[in-house]
């Protein structure tokens, strides 16, 4: 079982950048793959990043791809999206996702076994 607790989330002004972060419970995190999704109002939620427990290799959408990072802290338990250049198009829901233990990398969200509560972003024009 895996707890899952974003924080970070708030008001930008487009351009600006925002630090997200996601904690999660258990002595196992190491073993699980990581994942940012987001869900604007009236859409369906998206995949944005995720980063393999395995060797941190990282996978990103499209849309966020040289502007979002992923990064993961073993030791602190810990899952990071640092998002730079924010756009009113990235304003959204952000929650992060686990799946494992040693899950493969997936950008489909059915593969995620434990989600946070999401935090919102919003990023003005």
């Amino acid at each position: 079982q895996v707890q899952l607790v974003e924080s970070g989330g708030g008001l930008v002004q487009a351009g600006d950048s925002l630090r997200l972060s996601c904690a999660a419970s258990g002595r196992t995190f190491s073993s699980y793959t990581m994942g940012w999704f987001r869900q604007a109002p009236g859409k369906e939620r998206e995949f944005v990043a995720a980063i393999w427990w395995s060797d941190g290799i990282t996978y990103y959408a499209d849309s966020v791809k040289g502007r979002f990072t992923i990064s993961r802290d073993n030791a602190k338990n810990t899952v990071a999206l640092q998002m730079s250049s924010l756009k009113p198009d990235d304003t959204a829901v952000y929650s992060c996702a686990a799946r494992g233990p040693y899950g493969g990398v997936s950008r489909a969200e059915y593969d995620y076994q434990y989600w946070g509560q999401g935090t919102q972003v919003t990023v003005s024009s």
